[in-house]
This record gives C-alpha cells, structure tokens and sequence, in this order.
C-alpha cells in the first residue's frame, strides 16, 4: 500500500494541460479508494466489472467509473474505503474478494487522490445495485481492454485548451476520464507482470 495516499502519479500528458488545471491536481487532495473487480468466468474469462453512476449524483453523474469512494475517518486504511464502498454500490460483500494489488494513487480534476485497488471476486458474489448510486453495473473482457486497437484518442476540452485523451468504447458504453487512465495503468501492470 502506498504510505501516502495523497503522492499522485503525474498522469501521461499531463505536462501539456493547462498550468490552471496541473496546479489544481497538485493541490490538496482528498484520499478516495475504487475497486478495480476482476471477474473470471469459465464460459467467458476474465473481465472487469464496471458501474455507470448515477444521474442524480453531484459528482461525476452519468460517467462510467469503478465501485469506490471517498475515505471516511473511520475506514481503517485505503483497502477498507474500496471494499466498503463496493459492497455499498454494488452488493459485493468484502469476503467475496481477494486483494491481489494495487496501483499508484492518481489525481483526479474533482480534487481526489484515487487508490485502485485490484480485486479478484469469487463466483459466489451476487451484484445488488444500488440504484441511488449506480444506474447498473456491466463487465468488460479483460481481452478487449488488452488490445491497443481498442483504444481511441480523443480530444477533450478542459479548462478551454483542447486535450488528448484515451478512450474506450464498448458495445454502448464510453469509458474515459479518470476510469479510462485507471484501465490504462492497470494493463501497463498486467503486460509487466508486475501486479
């Protein structure tokens, strides 16, 4: 686990963003926990469960993303955060994963410092939505994320300068932002063997 929850990366790029919105990401930021869900299938593999949130949050509202929150003082470490908040979102009780890695803490434009927690669920978890959080909850394969012609870049406009950025697109969904670098990191880990 990091030591600091709050030493970010420095995301790819990000030296040609805007100076207003790099100051921002380096300010003070906000430990937050997701987890990164890795299911296996015999029929279909692995894949990665994903959540679109829901319209009616104040932050992030409509954007696919990974089941996680906010770290309450409560929480006992970063760990904690992530499986609390998956079982809130999505039913998967904390017994139901295995913990298997973690990447680095990444800045996001909203003033988090996001801790990915990599998870393998047990075949026995059973997804529960809720619907006050998340609109619904879908798997992508592993597969799909692997192959770098799957991979779109685009351009974004944040804090009035155009940006590039990494995309993926499957079947109706558009995975971008903070999920889409989270995704990008992690497959750097897996092509690494690294996690």
């Amino acid at each position: 686990m990091p030591a600091d929850l709050t030493d970010t990366i420095e995301l790819p790029g990000s030296q040609h963003w805007p100076e207003s919105l790099r100051e921002q990401l380096a300010g003070t930021l906000t430990p937050a926990g997701v987890l990164i869900p890795v299911l296996d299938s015999p029929a279909d593999g692995l894949s990665v469960l994903l959540t679109q949130r829901s319209a009616e949050l104040k932050h992030h509202a409509g954007q696919i993303s990974f089941p996680g929150g906010r770290m309450e003082p409560e929480d006992r470490d970063i760990v904690f955060t992530a499986l609390r908040e998956t079982s809130e979102e999505v039913g998967i009780a904390s017994e139901h994963v295995s913990v298997v890695g973690y990447l680095p803490p990444m800045p996001t434009i909203s003033g988090y410092a996001v801790t990915p927690i990599v998870g393998m669920v047990a075949a026995a978890a059973v997804l529960e939505v809720d619907r006050s959080e998340v609109e619904f909850a879908f798997e992508v394969p592993l597969s799909f994320l692997l192959e770098p012609h799957n991979r779109r870049m685009v351009q974004r406009d944040l804090h009035g300068r155009s940006i590039a950025m990494v995309e993926f697109h499957y079947e109706q969904h558009r995975i971008w932002g903070a999920t889409a670098m989270m995704l990008i990191e992690f497959i750097k880990i897996i092509k690494n063997n690294k996690l």
